[in-house]
């Protein structure tokens, strides 16, 4: 992300509705980004089908909890989701970054 000019704002951020992997600002806009990994097994689907109604709902909501508290209302922002696909021997096989993803 840095090498497409993402400044990375904060990482793991928490609070009682749940946590953001990662908070980027690049051109004034804030991206709240999911990141998701996971093995090529084929018996739990993949990364992108992870990020299912119910995650992008504690996103959201996390997402509202950070802009309060920061007192950031007209900021402009985006939900953004990093998949990231490993072998089954662990080696990165294939790494995507969906740009408004929700």
């Amino acid at each position: 992300m840095i090498e497409q000019g993402y400044r990375i704002v904060d990482r793991n951020w928490r609070c009682r509705s749940g946590e953001i992997d990662i908070i980027t600002s690049k051109d004034g806009v804030l991206a709240f980004v999911e990141v998701r990994t996971r093995r090529m097994t084929g018996h739990f689907g993949s990364a992108k089908e992870s990020v299912g109604f119910r995650k992008q709902m504690q996103v959201r909501q996390t997402a509202q909890v950070y802009l309060y508290q920061r007192a950031a209302f007209d900021q402009p922002i985006r939900m953004d989701v990093i998949t990231v696909e490993l072998s089954l021997e662990g080696e990165l096989s294939m790494v995507e970054h969906i740009c408004g993803a929700f």
